[in-house]
């Protein structure tokens, strides 16, 4: 799966199919559209027509940015249900419960749609980095599972480079592919990719672990399709002496 997905002048059809995946995946979604936008909630607004950047987070929080000034003009805290209709005209509807309030974005003319699975690492003063995470495992392997052996540490392959490939106890070959925040539909498709790969040279006995504090709704659906393993592990917090500076391993 490519991390970015845009089509300019997208049909109704491709907009409903991109909104619908941006949603359902977590993804970062952004439009740039003419639009009406009406809110309905603790007061009412109409905006009029207008060329404007609509975006659409994974927490639920939805902004309409004009071609000017810092703040959105209109907007929607995290937590809002966000959906697509396809009325006369497109529109992105989105509803906050408490209070009740709702956004609607008329879609008059949408000139470009873009979909970015986005992995973001603002904690990276507070928890380690994914190296620390690594070195983690390589020290206390039982984390992963009894009999797990780490063997190698960000081995290159044919379609990428492994975070850490190791044998389980039967001898079965394994592939971790770490993620040190909220895994997303990304981290399975790179695993997948890898395993893959490495079952092409080593035959049927290769197993793909993700490894992550977390998952998607998105994520957890396609590791179960794809006959994929996740183990929850938090990476190592850092110490006050070491926040802020990025450390790596050799």
């Amino acid at each position: 799966m490519s991390k970015v997905e845009a089509v300019e002048n997208p049909s109704r059809e491709q907009l409903k199919r991109l909104v619908d995946h941006a949603l359902s995946s977590e993804a970062l979604l952004t439009i740039f559209a003419r639009c009406r936008v009406h809110y309905d909630g603790r007061a009412k607004s109409e905006l009029g027509s207008g060329d404007r950047v609509i975006i659409v987070k994974s927490d639920g929080s939805l902004l309409i940015h004009q071609n000017r000034k810092r703040e959105p003009v209109n907007w929607q805290p995290p937590g809002s249900m966000v959906r697509l209709e396809l009325r006369e005209r497109p529109v992105l509807v989105s509803v906050r419960r408490k209070p009740r309030e709702t956004l609607e974005v008329e879609l008059e003319e949408v000139y470009l749609v873009t979909v970015f699975h986005a992995e973001d690492y603002e904690e990276l003063a507070l928890t380690g980095s994914g190296a620390e995470m690594a070195e983690m495992i390589f020290e206390n392997p039982e984390l992963i599972e009894p009999g797990f052996r780490p063997l190698f540490r960000e081995k290159p392959i044919k379609h990428g480079i492994v975070d850490i490939l190791g044998r389980d106890s039967c001898g079965n070959l394994v592939v971790l592919e770490l993620k040190r925040r909220r895994a997303e539909l990304h981290a399975v498709s790179q695993l997948k990719r890898y395993v893959e790969a490495l079952r092409e040279e080593h035959g049927e006995g290769v197993r793909g672990i993700l490894v992550a504090p977390s998952l998607t709704s998105g994520a957890k659906k396609l590791l179960k399709d794809e006959n994929l393993e996740f183990r929850k592990l938090e990476p190592p917090k850092r110490s006050e002496k070491s926040k802020g500076r990025q450390t790596t391993l050799l």
